[in-house]
C-alpha cells in the first residue's frame, strides 16, 4: 500500500519561512519522480514544484526563486522549503509521486497525500 504522508505545515506570517517533509512508502521511491501541488479556496490546484529521479527540478513561475524541492532517497523523503511566503501561498499542499517528468514537466501522478495545510497571514 502506498502512502505519502505530509508535515510541516502551519501558520505563518508574510516573509516567514515552512519547511514540508513527505515521507512515503510502499513505492521504490527512488525511482519516482514527485510533485507537490496546492490548493486554494476558490482556486484551480497548481504544480508547484517537481523533482525527477535524477534531481532535476522545475517550479511555478508564482514560486520560482522563493521555494526549493529536495529529495533524500535513504529516507524515503522529499522536501519542499517555502521562503518568503505571502499571502497568496495559503493553500493545502499535497505530495504526489508516481507521474510522469518529461523534458522537466511533471504530469498525472498516480499517488496522493492527505495533504497539509499552509496559511499565511498578511
Amino acid at each position: 500500500q502506498v502512502q505519502l504522508v505530509e508535515s510541516g505545515g502551519g501558520l505563518v506570517q508574510a516573509g516567514g519561512s515552512l519547511r514540508l517533509s513527505c515521507a512515503a512508502s510502499g513505492i521504490t521511491f527512488s525511482r519516482n519522480a514527485i510533485g507537490w501541488y496546492r490548493q486554494a479556496p476558490g482556486k484551480q490546484r497548481e504544480l508547484v514544484a517537481s523533482i525527477s529521479r535524477g534531481g532535476n527540478t522545475n517550479y511555478a513561475d508564482s514560486v520560482r526563486g522563493r521555494f526549493t524541492i529536495s529529495r533524500d532517497n535513504a529516507k524515503n523523503t522529499v522536501y519542499l522549503q517555502m521562503n518568503s511566503l505571502k499571502p497568496d501561498d495559503t493553500a493545502v499542499y499535497y505530495c504526489t509521486a508516481g507521474g510522469n517528468y518529461i523534458s522537466g514537466y511533471y504530469a498525472s501522478p498516480g499517488y496522493w497525500g492527505q495533504g497539509t495545510q499552509v496559511t499565511v497571514s498578511a
